[in-house]
């Protein structure tokens, strides 16, 4: 089982290749540098694809994307001074959407010169950067191996760890001969298979308390859902179809949960939230069983605890979590159901049923959220009402929609009715700008699927290099920049023009941007326009960005908080 024959008279970088590809690792996205390079000049003999970024966060976002979308960790390389600054974006992002990653960097390091404080050294000693305390606050386990055995070892954890419980993102700072050096014919401790090493198992809530719960469900008469990220990370989407469908409940989702369920199902209310849509917020409200899945119930998802919104005094509420802590962290739950999404959510489908005369009818009048007048509105400048449904029409079962921060974000979750489930992925973690991009070019180099990036001119000039990585990797997702020639959330946040500074941008010319990539693009000034373009760029073999100019006076807080955030004094932002 030690596999110590195999590792015989190789380099630590040569047996943790050979790791990786036990593993099943498809990707390193990986920036070189330092130590890494040792890492990175194994790797093309391998079987593992490597991804070179324009930068480390865009490594990082890519990397995120990946492990989110496909439940399994890709790989982040880089040197570490850039790994723990740039790269901590989707370290973050990981760290609180719950998405597993293995980051593999280094120190800088300089021999016996590191207590001298190198250049770029990040070790820790006195006069340099500290990346264990970097990594340390950012992700679930980090380790730093100062022997071959120890390097081998901790990289194992490092996947173990990222796919324990709830997932997230774990860390190994290679350094200096800890990654040069052979690896010993008989390691002490024993380096064991990896396979075997990494194995997890899945936990499931106790018989007495799917009992409570399905007795709780069974009795309602307005049971509702709210389905959170952890549907996702558990790939439960018919066990979550299943108990909506057995107990007649309504389901709503988390910003994070979107796309858990179609939101096109009969029983699909849409999303709650600060931002969410009104329709689903009043349905929470008015159930008198809530069983929430995967969804820690943070502030943005609750209305900041607004009193009418939920009320557990009033309300029997069931909370489903992977994390002991997270059930009954925010409101008391009448029952935890401690475990794995799908364990939680098959036990309750196999344990009862119930119907009522309140679901569906319900759910359909909460739909009506996804709809306004002005999403048929044929101005120009293009609302983004009618924007985000030019680009739901071109969204099918087997497209993914990246969103990334700021107002778009929220026209989108308002107004994309998703058809099928993992079709939207939002940067609703941290909520980094920047993220659409590179995780839109993660997404088409990982699946087989039409790939569609929406984000504001801000968020997209800050990794619009992404596109630049999609010509070189073959890949051809469209780029939509919903473009209001400002930081238009915060813009605004103003009481008068001028008042916060640095909203303003010039006007760049992202179709030549685009062609200066490699890439093809055009502008969309109208709603026609706009639709020929998303069809343009869903045929097209190369990145499509498409420059959508938006009508920049629609205000997204003003026509999107919901009723309840108002009760708390409204944006919390």
């Amino acid at each position: 089982m030690t596999g110590v024959d195999d590792t015989d008279g190789e380099t630590t970088s040569e047996s943790l290749v050979s790791v990786l590809e036990s593993l099943g690792v498809e990707y390193v996205f990986g920036y070189p540098g330092g130590r890494v390079i040792e890492l990175l000049d194994d790797l093309p003999e391998s079987n593992v694809d490597v991804v070179r970024p324009r930068d480390e966060r865009e490594g990082s976002v890519m990397a995120e994307m990946y492990g989110r979308l496909h439940g399994k960790p890709a790989v982040l390389a880089g040197q570490g001074p850039w790994i723990g600054s740039l790269g901590v974006i989707g370290q973050m992002e990981a760290r609180l959407a719950s998405s597993p990653m293995v980051v593999l960097t280094e120190a800088s390091e300089r021999g016996d010169y590191s207590t001298l404080a190198p250049y770029q050294q990040s070790r820790g000693d006195y006069g340099g950067l500290s990346l264990p305390k970097i990594l340390d606050g950012v992700t679930k386990e980090h380790w730093f191996p100062r022997t071959p055995t120890e390097t081998l070892r901790s990289v194992q954890l490092a996947f173990k760890h990222a796919t324990a419980g709830r997932s997230g993102p774990t860390a190994v700072i290679l350094d200096g001969n800890a990654i040069t050096d052979d690896v010993p014919k008989d390691p002490v401790p024993p380096v064991w298979d990896s396979e075997e090493q990494v194995k997890n198992w899945e936990s499931k809530p106790t018989d007495g308390d799917v009992a409570k719960a399905t007795e709780a469900l069974e009795s309602a008469e307005r049971p509702v859902i709210v389905a959170g990220n952890g549907v996702h990370s558990a790939n439960a989407y018919d066990q979550l179809e299943s108990v909506a469908e057995a107990y007649d409940a309504v389901v709503a989702t988390s910003y994070l949960g979107k796309s858990t369920i179609p939101e096109t199902h009969d029983l699909a209310a849409g999303v709650i939230g600060s931002f969410g849509h009104e329709g689903a917020n009043q349905v929470v409200s008015e159930a008198d069983t809530l069983l929430v899945v995967g969804c820690r119930m943070n502030p943005m998802d609750t209305n900041w605890q607004a009193s009418s919104f939920i009320r557990p005094d009033e309300q029997t509420i069931i909370h489903a979590d992977i994390d002991t802590r997270n059930a009954g962290w925010v409101y008391p739950a009448d029952v935890g159901l401690i475990g794995d999404a799908k364990e939680s959510l098959q036990a309750l489908s196999d344990a009862g049923s119930a119907n009522n005369d309140w679901a569906r009818e319900r759910a359909s009048s909460a739909r009506e959220s996804f709809f306004t007048e002005k999403c048929e509105s044929d101005t120009s400048p293009i609302k983004p009402q009618r924007a985000v449904k030019e680009i739901e029409a071109l969204v099918d079962e087997d497209t993914i929609v990246t969103a990334d921060s700021g107002n778009n974000r929220f026209w989108l979750l308002n107004y994309l009715q998703t058809p099928g489930i993992r079709t939207y992925f939002g940067s609703g973690g941290v909520g980094g700008m920047g993220w659409s991009a590179p995780a839109a070019v993660s997404a088409a180099l990982s699946t087989d699927k039409d790939v569609i990036s929406v984000a504001g001119d801000g968020g997209f000039t800050m990794t619009m290099t992404s596109v630049e990585v999609a010509v070189e990797y073959g890949v051809a997702p469209t780029f939509v920049v919903l473009n209001d020639t400002s930081l238009g959330m915060v813009r605004q946040m103003q009481e008068e023009d001028g008042d916060i500074a640095g909203v303003e941008f010039h006007d760049t010319d992202f179709v030549k941007v685009a062609e200066g990539f490699g890439a093809d693009g055009t502008r969309a000034t109208t709603p026609d326009e706009l639709a020929d373009a998303l069809r343009e760029g869903k045929e097209s073999d190369l990145p499509f960005v498409i420059d959508a100019r938006i009508d920049r006076e629609e205000d997204m807080a003003e026509q999107l908080q919901s009723s309840f955030y108002a009760e708390v004094g409204g944006l919390h932002e």
